[in-house]
């Protein structure tokens, strides 16, 4: 193996000053000769050499591309190459390790232009997400922006307009009101710029082309006097944190309530309600019906609360509890029948149960919709349904939302699902 003769320092920089950097790299740059700086900030890291200096400073304006390569190979002595922030970290680093050795490389480090940011912004950032579009397509942000995390930090790219787009996903994802959207310009840097941008109004024209972007959660105070009388935002519902997307989404649900044809009056069983949105949507259309809403998972009975509140409605009962324990351990004679039944959220062999101990008190005209996404269980549920007379029907939901890219737009495909409909 050749003897590495000469070596390549990677030096990260938060700052065009001099004295910001440590007094050993202060020596390094004063000692070393050839030095690669980005040309979009070369003439500031020349203004480090003066004149008297022992060593003669030749400077290669860097384009972090293969030119840049070829110079390091070309190169006897040692080099500097400056970068910004951590080199390690969506920067040239992963590139030099591609075409150099481990040998050849020393790095140096500076903050990173997020940890920056959330220092400015005095917010923690352990539960951060990072990534950056910057020369990549959108995709991981879409994957990112449907998990909902609490925080999420965004590398941004100038020449593929990268603001346009997260403003775009945001509003096609209906996260326009659940994210606070900061803009973080030449952080660390004089011209060092914070701002907050409200995203239902057009972007300034004044953006440095140097930025990331910021999205924390909003601390938003939700009124039910603006909601629309259907067809309710997913982001209206308060779901659970480790589970952001574990609820109905909007073009389900509308279906679903759709075929319950919500009477007047009556009585609505959600089980498996989740965070309550189909009951609790149906409860804002019918205000008159009686809701029972039923979950095993710990915290549903607070998220169901929670979600009342916002929509400005109040279900009859909330069982946090596994619906066997209700159906095995509760007197149901006490209880209201169910004129409506969604049945979701549970294994076929509990669906087939509820449908055996519940329909047996159903009416003529009375309804039962089961969600369902194992196409394997529909036979036999179908079947089960019209044992016990009621006609059924199958209706598959398949959505595409559209999602903003650098190129234009594409469709992003939402879960089938089967809707089996049985009506008494």
């Amino acid at each position: 193996m050749t003897e590495v003769n000469r070596k390549i320092h990677v030096i990260g920089i938060n700052s065009y000053k001099f004295e910001d950097l440590s007094f050993k790299l202060q020596n390094l740059f004063l000692e070393t000769e050839n030095i690669a700086v980005p040309n979009s900030y070369l003439e500031e890291i020349k203004s480090w050499s003066e004149d008297g200096l022992e060593k003669k400073k030749s400077f290669f304006s860097s384009k972090s591309n293969n030119e840049l390569v070829q110079w390091l190979r070309s190169q006897k002595t040692d080099v500097i190459l400056i970068s910004r922030g951590d080199p390690l970290w969506f920067g040239i680093g992963r590139i030099l390790l591609e075409n150099f050795s481990k040998d050849e490389l020393s790095f140096y480090p500076s903050n990173t232009c997020v940890q920056l940011a959330f220092s400015k912004l005095k917010i923690p950032w352990q539960d951060n997400i990072n990534l950056s579009i910057h020369g990549r397509d959108s995709t991981r942000l879409v994957e990112a922006l449907k998990s909902r995390p609490s925080s999420l930090a965004i590398i941004t790219d100038s020449n593929n307009k990268s603001l346009e787009i997260i403003q775009k996903n945001l509003s096609e994802l209906n996260l326009i009101d659940f994210y606070d959207f900061w803009l973080c310009e030449e952080i660390g840097f004089d011209n060092e710029n914070i701002r907050k941008l409200n995203l239902k109004e057009s972007l300034p024209s004044d953006i440095s082309s140097l930025n990331i972007v910021v999205l924390t959660k909003t601390k938003k105070i939700y009124k039910n006097n603006n909601l629309p009388l259907f067809g309710l935002s997913d982001n209206i519902f308060k779901t659970f944190d480790d589970r952001p997307n574990l609820f109905t989404k909007r073009e389900v649900r509308v279906q679903i309530l759709a075929d319950l044809e919500l009477p007047k009056n009556g009585v609505i069983w959600d089980i498996g309600a989740g965070c309550g949105s189909i009951g609790l949507e149906a409860l804002k259309l019918r205000p008159n019906l009686d809701l029972f809403c039923i979950d095993k998972r710990i915290g549903s009975k607070a998220l169901i609360l929670e979600n009342s509140k916002r929509l400005g409605v109040k279900p009859k009962f909330i069982f946090e509890e596994d619906i066997k324990n209700t159906l095995t351990t509760r007197n149901l004679n006490s209880f209201e029948k169910p004129n409506r039944l969604i049945i979701g959220g549970c294994d076929k062999n509990t669906k087939l149960e509820i449908i055996n101990k519940l329909s047996k008190s159903m009416i003529i005209g009375d309804i039962i919709v089961i969600p369902i996404i194992d196409i394997q269980t529909i036979e036999e549920l179908k079947l089960e349904l019209e044992d016990k007379n009621f006609k059924t029907n199958l209706n598959v939901i398949q959505t595409y939302r559209s999602l903003s890219i650098a190129e234009g737009m594409r469709l992003e495909p939402n879960n089938p699902v089967f809707l089996l409909k049985g009506k008494k």
